[in-house]
């Protein structure tokens, strides 16, 4: 197993565990991460955001990945989210299909691919169901998980 393939294995099984700050240590300090849910995230975000997520999950997050691959300066692994969404309680398997750029040992780019029809329909009801394939959901739901993760951080901030 090459270096940055064992780096992919760490990143995820920090996130199985629930270690946020071992997932961000995978990461070059230049990241820039994007997804269907939250857009585009550089820095601190992105650590943050995985901080957000484990933390609202209360140990109820289920990681499971596979097909970890890494050759030269790229990456990728596919892996299975299992969670109840907060704002509705739903159960949500997510399945993603992840990519990676490698920069100094480190993580310098992370793109998730999921589909976020599927999700708004597990983690919204009817409304996903009826409205996730849209524009205008897609960019509701952007919006709120940028505003979660400012209100988040605004959190930390004040502690």
């Amino acid at each position: 197993m090459n270096p940055n393939q064992q780096l992919i294995e760490e990143f995820y099984a920090g996130f199985a565990s629930g270690h946020a700050g071992t997932m961000a240590s995978c990461y070059h300090e230049n990241i820039r991460f994007q997804d269907p849910a939250f857009g585009v995230l550089q820095g601190k975000d992105v650590s943050d955001m995985w901080h957000m997520l484990i933390e609202k999950s209360k140990g109820n997050l289920k990681i499971e990945f596979s097909d970890v691959k890494a050759e030269g300066n790229s990456g990728a692994a596919k892996w299975i989210a299992t969670y109840h969404f907060s704002k509705t309680n739903r159960e949500v398997v997510n399945k993603i299909q992840s990519t990676f750029e490698f920069k100094d040992g480190l993580i310098i780019r992370h793109t998730d691919h999921f589909d976020i029809w599927k999700w708004s329909s597990q983690a919204l009801g009817l409304p996903g169901m009826l409205f996730g394939w849209t524009g205008f959901l897609q960019k509701k739901i952007r919006q709120q998980a940028i505003q979660s993760l400012r209100i988040y951080q605004q959190k930390l901030a004040k502690n």
